[in-house]
């Protein structure tokens, strides 16, 4: 799977730096990821919802850990980038790096 557009909605907040949605072969999307900025730097986190009991799960995430960390890597590199323009708000990026 190829991620052909990555959507990134660019936050001004404390910890929560964007909104994202990735777009796979041009035909799948998945919405609602974010980027976060711990303690050890940023990360992607998946789509999630809360549970009754107060703990999150993923709706969508990568089984294997070299596509998680090759999504991650193309995220953020894209982001960063969009970053260090100093743009805020929705972009929409098709040429993945």
């Amino acid at each position: 799977m190829k991620i052909t557009e990555i959507n990134i909605n660019l936050r001004d907040e404390d910890k929560l730096k964007a909104f994202v949605n990735i777009t796979f072969d041009d035909v799948f999307v998945v919405r609602g990821l974010k980027i976060i900025e711990g303690g050890q730097g940023l990360f992607v986190c998946m789509p999630s919802r809360k549970l009754t009991d107060g703990t999150y799960k993923d709706i969508a995430h990568p089984i294997d850990n070299d596509f998680r960390n090759e999504i991650e890597r193309k995220i953020l590199k894209v982001y960063e980038r969009l970053r260090d323009q100093n743009l805020v708000g929705m972009h929409r990026v098709l040429d993945i790096p």
